[in-house]
């Protein structure tokens, strides 16, 4: 007899891909003011915006949801020193992913906002915490950050996280039901990152032992995690 999960295990041998279409972004409490922002641009109060909030908030998601109708290019933070700014900005919209305190090249990134000013160029910026925050020792740059408008992302609700873990499944073909579900999201910590953390481990699990993913293997999984 051929096991029915024969056929997934060569699909599980490569990644799953994370899709950052604006369609398959869950919208909800926690970033519904970060998803307005991104759809009503260009009218920005500011042509340089902040996403800011936890990992796994979303703010990538939605910086590619801008990049792709803006045309914008996508810098990370880490690579600001190392890169030709002025070319950056070829098509007058530039993400700047990952802003942190970790490396920061002060000079450089003084440099992008004199830059974004002289071209009117559009930028958004995604950072873990407040950009006034950063502790920079230019004091012109310190003035800068504190100006940039900037809309906080929380963390997902109970019902963000079972819409998303639903989806999550689904890609993975996946089916589950309400109990697993809710068992899942009362033991995980409430982040993006998190519920697909869960669901690969339960999809894992699933293959490594030959059985269907049920709210029992789930409690074997996570019964000792905490929400």
């Amino acid at each position: 007899m051929v096991s029915s999960f024969g056929p997934r295990q060569l699909v599980l041998a490569l990644d799953h891909a994370v899709s950052f279409a604006r369609e398959d972004f869950l919208s909800g409490p926690s970033n519904d003011a970060a998803l307005t922002l991104i759809d009503r641009w260009p009218d920005w109060p500011n042509r340089v915006m902040a996403l800011t909030g936890p990992e796994g908030a979303g703010k990538s998601h939605l910086a590619a949801i801008w990049s792709e109708a803006a045309g914008a290019r996508v810098l990370s933070g880490k690579l600001l020193g190392e890169t030709n700014l002025p070319a950056a900005f070829a098509t007058g919209a530039l993400v700047l992913e990952d802003l942190e305190p970790k490396g920061l090249d002060e000079r450089a990134l003084f440099h992008l906002l004199n830059l974004a000013r002289e071209e009117n160029a559009f930028v958004l910026i995604t950072a873990r915490a407040a950009l006034n925050t950063l502790p920079v020792a230019i004091r012109d740059l310190a003035s800068r950050l504190r100006s940039i408008p900037a809309v906080a992302l929380t963390a997902p609700d109970d019902a963000l996280l079972r819409s998303l873990i639903v989806k999550l499944a689904a890609d993975r073909q996946l089916s589950v039901d309400e109990p697993l579900v809710n068992y899942v999201v009362n033991r995980i910590e409430r982040s993006f990152a998190a519920a697909r953390a869960a669901v690969a481990h339960l999809d894992e699990e699933a293959m490594r032992q030959h059985r269907p993913v049920t709210r029992a293997l789930a409690a074997e999984l996570f019964r000792d995690a905490t929400a």
